[in-house]
């Protein structure tokens, strides 16, 4: 199987600048301003050659968060605060029981962003599917990772469309990465309900537990998912074509309006 493009790199290169191994950290639940403004330190850091390549692991309490293509539109209507942030896509939403991921990364020159979000995408999809979730996989024109509408959930709760199952969000200066992934594990839905998260309104969000019909937690899912991550940017594991459909690209020539 191909990846969905060329990449600048081989498939078995890394895309890391530097080697070693990943300084993870283990955060447990932090707020989320406070979370960004430490990336921001350790990107600047990273960047200046201060430190190596950093992961945070993490989880927000509620919390909403517009990205650069936010439109009115999407906003919650909870009246929940909002925090404005310097990621691309649209509006998502962080809480408990959800697995976050921040790489701050070099990327070796010449940087390539599409290849990047693909390795996170895969790490995901590797991880997920391990867990038993094996038909998860990409949607063209759709960042994240997806569950098909074809793909009956153990639990009864889950939804029936195509439906997310780990959100990205990434930025990139100095060619240092900061955000990244969410992985749903145990998390509730009911926040999705008053958003239009990422500006699909056409497909649904689901969670590793109603999938499988048993809890995973955050617990269960962290150390497999940074094992994948690390191999899938060192290029010990391959972006392959798990793409199932195609859909228009909600964030496409907008810009931010809010």
């Amino acid at each position: 199987m191909t990846a969905p493009r060329e990449p600048f790199f081989p498939a078995h290169e890394p895309i890391r600048s530097s080697g070693g191994p990943l300084d993870v950290q283990h955060l447990g639940t932090i707020d989320y301003t406070e979370a960004w403004h430490l990336q921001a330190d350790l990107a600047a850091k990273r960047a200046a050659g201060e430190i190596g390549d950093t992961v945070l692991v993490l989880e927000h309490p509620y919390t909403y968060t517009a990205g650069k293509r936010t439109q009115p539109e999407d906003m919650p209507e909870d009246d929940a605060s909002v925090v404005q942030v310097d990621r691309g896509g649209r509006i998502t939403w962080h809480g408990e029981g959800q697995l976050v991921v921040y790489p701050i990364i070099k990327l070796a020159d010449p940087v390539d962003v599409v290849d990047y979000v693909r390795r996170l995408e895969e790490a995901i999809i590797h991880t997920v599917r391990g867990a038993g979730v094996t038909t998860a996989g990409r949607i063209d024109g759709r960042s994240g990772v997806w569950v098909p509408h074809t793909s009956r959930a153990a639990s009864p709760e889950a939804p029936a469309r195509d439906r997310k199952i780990a959100a990205l969000g990434i930025r990139v200066t100095r060619g240092v990465t900061m955000h990244g992934l969410s992985l749903n594990c145990n998390n509730t839905l009911d926040a999705y309900r008053h958003i239009v998260a990422c500006g699909i309104n056409d497909a649904d969000v689901t969670t590793l537990s109603l999938e499988l019909g048993r809890d995973v937690t955050i617990g269960d899912m962290s150390q497999t998912l940074i094992d994948a991550l690390d191999r899938a940017l060192s290029g010990d594991l391959a972006v392959e074509n798990h793409t199932f459909a195609s859909a228009p690209d909600p964030s496409k020539g907008l810009t931010r309006i809010l």
